[in-house]
């Protein structure tokens, strides 16, 4: 799996400790001069093996979480599901995934995570000079008041 970099014990973007995967592409779909993260583009990514993570959460008794953001976890899609099926099969914690992407964009994705328990998207792009807002999910303050959480397990998607 590459990865731009790991943080294995974060207490900033989700209300329980965890730990905080950064995933290495993005389309810059929100304006890479307007991005948060647009300096991780340069960092090089590192490859690493899924279970390698997982392992080290799992030995960490202080996380209680995956939060996967970054650049873009959805336009690394196939690491993410790999990383999510090893893990479901360890773990039933949390897994936030923040995403600038709103769900009619990535709507064939979101059913297929719904299959998973336990998964909780952050939606929504970075809009500059907005008032922060604190989201019940998450437990933390979000950027713009365009972006929210939810739970995939407490919604329906037409699948259509």
């Amino acid at each position: 799996m590459l990865i731009k970099g790991v943080i294995f014990e974060d207490f900033i973007n989700y209300k329980k400790p965890s730990m905080v995967i950064e995933f290495p592409f993005c389309s810059f779909k929100c304006g890479i001069e307007i991005c948060q993260n647009a300096s991780m583009k340069h960092i090089a990514p590192i490859e690493i093996s899924i279970n390698s993570l997982i392992d080290r959460y799992l030995d960490n008794p202080i996380t209680e979480a995956i939060v996967m953001q970054g650049l873009e976890p959805f336009d690394s899609f196939e690491d993410l599901i790999n990383f999510i099926e090893l893990f479901r099969k360890k773990s039933n914690d949390d897994i936030v995934i923040y995403t600038g992407y709103n769900l009619e964009e990535i709507k064939s994705k979101i059913i297929i995570l719904k299959n998973y328990s336990n998964i909780i998207v952050k939606f929504g792009r970075y809009i500059p000079n907005q008032e922060s807002h604190y989201d019940k999910e998450l437990g933390v303050y979000l950027s713009s008041n365009n972006q929210f959480a939810i739970n995939l397990n407490n919604i329906e998607i037409d699948k259509r």
